[in-house]
């Protein structure tokens, strides 16, 4: 899991071949005006989901993890709170091969809020519970970035 602002995801481009891909939509793009839906950046290697979520208790938030796709997620309109465990610590659980998810029951070991102009990124190995706020509503950015 990786923590940081926006200004220095240039930093991290060397951790996949595709997150150059993700600095320069970004820098092309304004995150905040663009409309809810998906946007192919390099197919389905590579894209954004600009979405509306529900905003979640901690014990709403349901831990998942990814096998083929990292994420990096961006909260927009407010803060968001993600749930944190290793992969190493979550039970067995069923992994759904079409959607690329596993999820575990149970609260997160940890917790870390990101604020608008922040990201984290979630790798394979990273259980993470987003949508965690206070607001009723979260605008954000998830780029799904293929491992």
């Amino acid at each position: 899991m990786v923590i940081d602002t926006l200004e220095n995801l240039e930093k991290y481009v060397s951790l996949n071949h595709l997150f150059k891909d993700v600095v320069a939509f970004i820098k092309a793009h304004d995150l905040n005006v663009l409309e809810t839906g998906k946007y192919e950046i390099k197919g389905t290697d590579l894209f954004v989901n600009v979405q509306v979520a529900k905003g979640k208790t901690k014990d709403a938030a349901v831990l998942e993890t990814h096998k083929r796709m990292i994420d990096i997620q961006i909260p927009l309109s407010t803060n968001e709170t993600f749930g944190y465990t290793p992969l190493a610590s979550l039970p067995d659980a069923e992994y759904d091969q079409v959607k690329d998810i596993t999820k575990y029951e149970g609260a997160a070991e940890t917790y870390v809020t990101c604020r608008p102009g922040e990201f984290a990124i979630f790798f394979p190995q990273d259980g993470h519970a987003p949508c965690i706020s206070d607001a009723a509503e979260i605008k954000k950015a998830i780029f799904k970035v293929l491992v």
